[in-house]
């Protein structure tokens, strides 16, 4: 996160499930600096702050675990302060179907959270309102919110959201914009189903 540009410091937190647990990174430490034993553990089955590890989960790790458990075919959660997508959620931004990419996230737009401070059940909720038949928010005032089947497709949702939001930003710098209708959005939300590396079936 910290070496692609989508991230600074200590900002921004990534999780993954893993056998009826969440495992998240924990909060106010440097990803340099980063054991594998740090990395704190939260039941997925019950509720409450309960964590195993020496360290505290993340501050945002309500949202990390509503996502995870709002959609069994996510298992992994990146949450970053990347440049544009901040930029973006300061102005309130939903980023419209500037680019057929727009369909990798689940629709024609990609939705910005309402605030909420950071840390709280209520961010979390604001959160998965704008996630709803989406795998990506922009979160107001704050950054960016993806969800994938694993980490390294979190990880390209990720990167991928950074420069949608990048070329969204600059395409209004233009003055005009052509968006795609909605039922071309349709059309490559289908072509989606059976894009790139595919399992061959026996």
């Amino acid at each position: 996160m910290n070496s692609s540009g989508l991230n600074q410091g200590t900002s921004g937190n990534i999780s993954a499930a893993y056998h009826g647990k969440m495992l998240i990174s924990p909060s106010g430490i440097a990803y340099d600096d980063l054991e594998p034993d740090m990395i704190a553990s939260m039941s997925l089955v019950h509720e409450g702050d309960h964590y195993e590890g020496p360290c505290k989960p993340s501050s945002e790790w309500h949202f990390h675990r509503a996502i995870l458990k709002s959609t069994p075919a996510y298992e992994a959660v990146i949450h970053t302060h990347s440049n544009y997508a901040t930029v973006l959620s300061i102005g309130r931004q939903t980023i419209p179907a500037c680019h057929y990419m727009i369909a990798a996230f689940g629709g024609n737009t990609v939705r910005c959270a309402d605030y909420a401070t950071f840390g709280t059940t209520e961010l979390s909720d604001n959160i998965l309102v704008a996630m709803q038949d989406r795998s990506a928010c922009l979160m107001a005032n704050h950054g960016m919110v993806v969800a994938g089947s694993n980490l390294d497709k979190a990880m390209w949702a990720a990167v991928e959201l950074e420069a949608l939001s990048r070329q969204y930003y600059q395409a209004r710098m233009l003055g005009s914009m052509v968006l795609l209708p909605n039922d071309e959005i349709d059309i490559v939300l289908e072509k989606f189903k059976s894009y790139g590396l595919q399992t061959k079936k026996e």
